[in-house]
Order: structure tokens, then C-alpha cells, then sequence
């Protein structure tokens, strides 16, 4: 196919992929965002990409979302290792995407509750895909020295992570040759072109919207709340992310470079953007203490909170017409499944 013009509104984890595909295809691409630049942002306003955790868990996920995620997620897992090794990270830098599996825990006295998410999860698995498997202690002990006596685990092998902040940097750093429009806002997006805030009009064989919770002008958008702490944690050695099955939460610690530890869990049904609550961090990091008593001695080095893009039925939509395409609606999904749904959009529109 010919080199087509496009143009992306929204640079979060969807505009970036999109733009730094369809760069590659050979498209002639320009993205505007109201952030101020490409750098992380960690104050709430900024893209959610650069808050999650960056873990890839289609296993974990399809306990609620459905096998039907469960499957994108998989192929989208295999899909970010493919994209990791074509960004080709500077010498000495960490991998951006690592597949060690991961592990779910669970206290002695929620043994029964844990059985019945353990249940769901070997129904929603994909066929051929794989299920939880338990482990004896001493196989637990094994994986994660760090962890407490006494905790019952299951892997959930080829799940994997990605560092969600550098793969953000890495997809601009990597598209040199697109037009990258910060500190501007797409106030509406039609076919062929975007209508910024300053009157003018971006023309294009195709317009892209993947604006997120910006998209509430033609989308019945809500923002769900998440926060996250980060700990400094020397000497706490760990593999894999993990999850925890708590009485209210899937709180999740998640390794970082750097003795890093993010933990995190809370879904909160509200669109404030207001600092990490006092009785939130309490609950995580207490969860993440009794998984991992070493973390007494870590130090909290950051807090935040962000809203991630969801709608009334938590499942994605891709939606397009000639000259436009709209992606959206990731909900807690967006680095699981945007791979998946960025291939199939492309090669539906013949485009990639």
C-alpha cells in the first residue's frame, strides 16, 4: 500500500505504539498531546501508562475480564517481546520486557478464597494456554527467597512485565521521523483530520483518536482511579511480580531496576486525580509487608495516582470508518492489550 498521512491524537501507551508503527510501515505520521513534552510524568495528569506497573498477566486478568482478553493478552505478550528486541536498548540498560512468570499468593486463612479464584482463572484460560500451578514450599521458597514462611503460592508461568516508563520513552525515541505535537490538544477527531484547540486543522488520509478519557465528546468514557507506591528496597531480592490475594484487593509488587518496588492494587470508581489517600497506602503496604517482611526497612520514594480510560461493559473498543479509526476504552488493560489491537486495526485498514 502507499504511504498514507496520519494523524494520532493522544500519546499515551495506543498513540505511541501507533505512531511508532505505522513510522515504520512507512506512513507519513503527526501526534498531538496537551503533555508538555515526551518525559514521564508522575503528578497525575499525564498519560496512565507511565503509572501502571507495566505487568503482562493475561493469565491473572481473565479472572474477571474473560477469556476473550485473556487471549489478546497472550498474543500481545509475545508481540512486546518482539517490539523490545526492534528498539534495541542502548548497552548496559535493562530489558524492557522480561517473562519470568509470576506468582499468586495467598495467606493460610484465605485458602478458600483463593481456591475459588483459582477456579475461575482454569476456566476463563485459553485453550492451550496455561493454568495456575501450585507449589510446595520449598518450590516457593525457591523462586522468592524474600518471601514470608507459610504464604500457600501458584505460578502462572509465561506471564511477564515490562518497565512501562522507559518503553514509553523507548516508542519516541525509536520514531525520530514522526511529528510529535506536545503541549497541544485535539478537541475533536473526524474523518481526515483533527481539530485542535487553537482553531487549527490537522489534515490526513486517516485520523487516529486514541485520546483516552479526551474522547468523552464522542464515547461514554469514565475515568477509574488507581494509585501506586514505589519502595526502595536494598538487599530485598525479586524475580517476578506478584499478587496477592487479599479480602479486597489483588494487591500486586512488581520489581523495578534500581532496588525498586512498586505495589499497588486499589480500582477506585472515582475521577479524582488528588494525591495517594492515607488509608489506600496503609492497606498496600501493609499487604506488601506481609508478603515480604524485609520491606520493614524500604523507603517510600513516591506516591501517585492516575485515571485510566474505561467503559460501561470494562471492555475495549475499536471502531473505524474511511479516514478514521478510534481505539479506546482499555480500562486496567492498556500494556496487555494494545499490541493485539493495534495489529489487528492495522492490518484490518491495510495499513501495517
Amino acid at each position: 500500500m502507499a504511504a498514507q498521512t496520519i494523524a494520532i491524537a493522544g500519546a499515551g501507551v495506543l498513540g505511541r505504539l501507533l505512531a511508532w508503527t505505522l513510522a515504520r510501515a512507512g506512513h507519513h505520521v503527526q501526534v498531538v498531546d496537551p503533555a508538555p513534552g515526551p518525559e514521564p510524568r508522575h503528578d497525575g495528569q499525564g498519560a496512565a501508562g507511565f503509572t501502571a506497573a507495566g505487568m503482562l498477566s493475561p493469565l491473572a486478568e481473565s479472572e474477571n475480564a474473560g477469556p476473550e482478553i485473556g487471549a489478546l493478552g497472550w498474543r500481545a505478550l509475545g508481540r512486546w517481546q518482539d517490539i523490545a528486541a526492534a528498539l534495541d536498548q542502548p548497552g548496559g540498560e535493562p530489558a524492557l520486557v522480561r517473562r519470568a512468570g509470576s506468582l499468586l499468593l495467598a495467606h493460610p486463612g484465605d485458602r478458600g478464597a483463593a481456591q475459588r479464584v483459582l477456579a475461575r482463572l482454569a476456566e476463563a484460560a485459553p485453550h492451550g494456554q496455561p493454568t495456575p500451578r501450585a507449589l510446595a514450599a520449598g518450590e516457593l521458597a525457591a523462586l522468592e527467597p524474600a518471601l514470608a514462611p507459610n504464604l500457600l503460592g501458584w505460578s502462572l508461568d509465561g506471564e511477564g512485565q515490562l518497565l512501562s516508563p522507559a518503553m514509553m520513552h523507548a516508542l519516541c525515541r525509536a520514531a525520530p521521523q514522526v511529528q510529535w505535537h506536545w503541549g497541544r490538544r485535539a478537541l475533536r477527531v473526524e474523518p481526515g483530520r483533527l481539530l485542535l484547540d487553537d482553531g487549527q486543522v490537522l489534515a490526513a488520509d486517516w485520523a487516529i483518536d486514541a485520546r483516552g478519557l479526551g474522547a468523552k465528546d464522542v464515547l461514554p468514557l469514565r475515568g477509574v482511579r488507581g494509585e501506586v507506591l514505589w519502595l526502595h528496597a536494598p538487599g530485598v531480592v525479586l524475580a517476578r511480580p506478584l499478587r496477592l490475594l487479599h479480602p479486597r484487593h489483588r494487591v500486586y509488587l512488581v520489581p523495578r531496576p534500581g532496588d525498586l518496588i512498586v505495589v499497588g492494587a486499589t480500582e477506585v470508581e472515582s475521577e479524582d486525580r488528588s494525591p495517594v489517600s492515607l488509608a489506600s497506602a496503609v492497606e498496600l503496604l501493609t499487604a506488601a509487608h506481609s508478603v515480604i517482611p524485609a520491606l520493614a526497612e524500604a523507603r517510600i520514594v513516591h506516591l501517585e495516582t492516575n485515571l485510566r480510560p474505561a467503559l460501561p461493559d470494562h471492555r475495549p473498543v475499536v471502531e473505524h470508518e474511511a479516514g478514521l479509526l478510534r481505539i479506546n476504552g482499555l480500562f486496567r488493560h492498556g500494556w496487555l492489550l494494545a499490541p493485539a489491537l493495534v495489529d489487528d486495526a492495522l492490518h484490518q485498514l491495510e495499513l501495517a
